[in-house]
């Protein structure tokens, strides 16, 4: 299995660049929540243990490793809203989050490697796109893991506030729990009414 590394930060640094984060959002693909954005600043001398892709992290390791990444590393976590994703569709709203992420590291990065084939339109600063980025890069691979835990704890959070759509399990994805409590319970709030399966419901008549 390959694992992230430290070849991108380090093509950057060669070329001058000192202070680079790596970007990633969460929450494109569900039907509920918001998008979450993360930007990381890591310290190469003092990287945390265990850093992976996200995706093939446990929810313990994930979690572990969150604690460490906080810890050692300057990070920034934004978001975009329901009615953001649902005024502006997904992909901005998605890169809307990612600027804001960025915009909140102090003192500024100087380089962004990005997940994605995108780099958002109003980052203002020299950036690389990188597809799958979080299974290339130490940073990427950072951003997203604190990005997905932070979402997860939101989907939690909302998941007492409106039982019965399992987003404590689901995070808003559109599992069949979900799609049938949609069904059942109706649209709440926190849906995003843009998206097929939602605005199916709320216009079928």
């Amino acid at each position: 299995m390959d694992y992230p590394d430290f070849t991108l930060e380090e093509a950057a640094q060669a070329r001058g660049y000192i202070r680079i984060a790596g970007v990633d959002e969460v929450g494109r693909g569900p039907l509920s929540g918001p998008v979450t954005a993360a930007a990381v600043v890591l310290d190469i001398d003092d990287l945390p243990d265990g850093l992976n892709d996200s995706k093939k992290l446990s929810p313990k390791r994930r979690a572990a490793i969150e604690v460490q990444i906080l810890a050692k590393a300057e990070v920034c976590i934004a978001h975009a809203t329901v009615e953001e994703i649902d005024n502006l569709n997904i992909l901005r709203a998605s890169h809307l989050a990612m600027e804001r992420a960025v915009a909140g590291l102090d003192p500024a990065p100087d380089y962004l490697l990005v997940d994605g084939n995108l780099i958002p339109k109003d980052l203002k600063l020299p950036a690389e796109a990188v597809v799958k980025g979080d299974a290339k890069s130490l940073s990427i691979a950072a951003a997203s893991i604190v990005a997905k835990e932070e979402r997860d704890r939101i989907m939690g959070d909302l998941a007492q506030q409106f039982p019965g759509y399992g987003w404590e399990k689901n995070a808003g994805y559109p599992s069949k729990q979900h799609r049938d409590a949609l069904k059942t319970l109706g649209v709440t709030p926190h849906h995003r009414r843009s998206f097929k399966p939602v605005h199916k419901i709320l216009y079928q008549e």
